[in-house]
């Protein structure tokens, strides 16, 4: 018996109205089905009404979903124009167009990145809502500000040493309550340790004997100046992170809710007894994270409020299986 042969069919296109852009900072190069029209590449610039001009193109050649690369920030306006206008955007992590195997040199990438889409070989990379979108730039955001205050704090500590003031030895914050009491006043002129200990916070572990101890050393003007410009600097981004709050709490506040909640929570014990992080937010997230998922994602043992607001913010509220990953 001889062996039996199939016959294997053409590969069929998937996204017979598929679209390819190539995306760059100054010029986006796009690829429509080639049998849509007779010249089926064209170049656009990046100013708005570029894009308006692509979009228009891309529509008037029935295009119904495009595919980009996922490169640095350039892709965002393209894709909020495009998906505004009712396309099916994928946005394709570059690493994985480059593991296709069968390209020829001479074609752009556009027409590749269109040709793979049209049968079906390209992954969309997870984007969340419109809504969650703007919550994660407001709390990307906030995270820089923090980031940027982080070395401002460490250039205190560092002149404090440099005068053998051992002002972190003895409190476990230097930006806390009594630390930054003790800072505004030896910028204000007060150089008496023993009347700089009296402003311990009655909370604070070290007593006043111990702090005025700490507090003596050698005062020198160029250490001073340091301390105090890196006070003020990181009293500039704990202002900004507070003005940053107040716009993701509007956000919080325009946002639909999708779970009715209760306006009493039950109270959660402390993960660690009279521990409070500064950097956590000042708004109830734990409320408006309930709001939009359902899920007291705050009350899970080790969940802080905001790295609770990080996951929701990262993945959204209706999270397929993860493909090209998110961007």
């Amino acid at each position: 018996m001889g062996k039996q042969t199939t016959t294997v069919d053409e590969m069929k296109l998937v996204h017979p109205h598929a679209a390819g852009l190539d995306i760059g900072a100054e010029e986006i190069w796009a690829c429509v089905p080639p049998n849509s029209t007779a010249d089926p590449v064209q170049r656009f610039g990046t100013f708005t009404p570029d894009l308006r001009s692509l979009t228009n193109w891309l529509l008037d050649h029935q295009v119904d979903t495009v595919a980009m690369e996922s490169t640095g920030v350039y892709w965002i306006p393209v894709f909020e124009m495009l998906e505004a206008a009712g396309l099916k955007v994928y946005l394709v992590n570059a690493h994985y167009l480059k593991k296709v195997p069968g390209r020829k040199t001479d074609v752009l990438d556009c027409q590749w990145i269109q040709k793979l889409h049209a049968f079906g070989l390209l992954t969309g990379s997870f984007r969340p809502d419109a809504e969650i979108c703007a919550l994660r730039a407001y709390l990307r955001h906030r995270a820089q500000l923090l980031e940027h205050r982080a070395p401002h704090i460490v250039h205190m500590q560092k002149a404090l040493r440099q005068m053998n003031l051992q002002l972190q030895h003895v409190l476990e914050d230097i930006t806390g309550v009594t630390g930054l009491a003790i800072l505004r006043a030896i910028q204000a002129g007060e150089r008496d340790p023993v009347k700089q200990a009296q402003l311990r916070n009655p909370a604070c572990k070290s007593s006043k004997e111990t702090i005025a101890q700490a507090l003596t050393g050698d005062w020198k003007a160029e250490q001073l100046f340091i301390l105090q410009q890196s006070l003020e600097l990181d009293d500039y981004y704990t202002q900004q992170v507070t003005i940053c709050d107040g716009q993701i709490e509007k956000q919080y506040a325009a946002m639909k809710p999708r779970w009715d909640v209760p306006e009493d929570l039950p109270q959660l014990p402390r993960v660690k007894k009279g521990s409070k992080s500064k950097n956590q937010p000042q708004l109830n997230v734990r409320q408006e994270i309930m709001r939009l998922t359902g899920v007291d994602l705050v009350a899970v043992e080790g969940m802080s409020a905001s790295l609770a607001q990080t996951i929701l913010s990262e993945v959204g509220t209706d999270t397929p299986a993860p493909t090209a990953g998110a961007v």
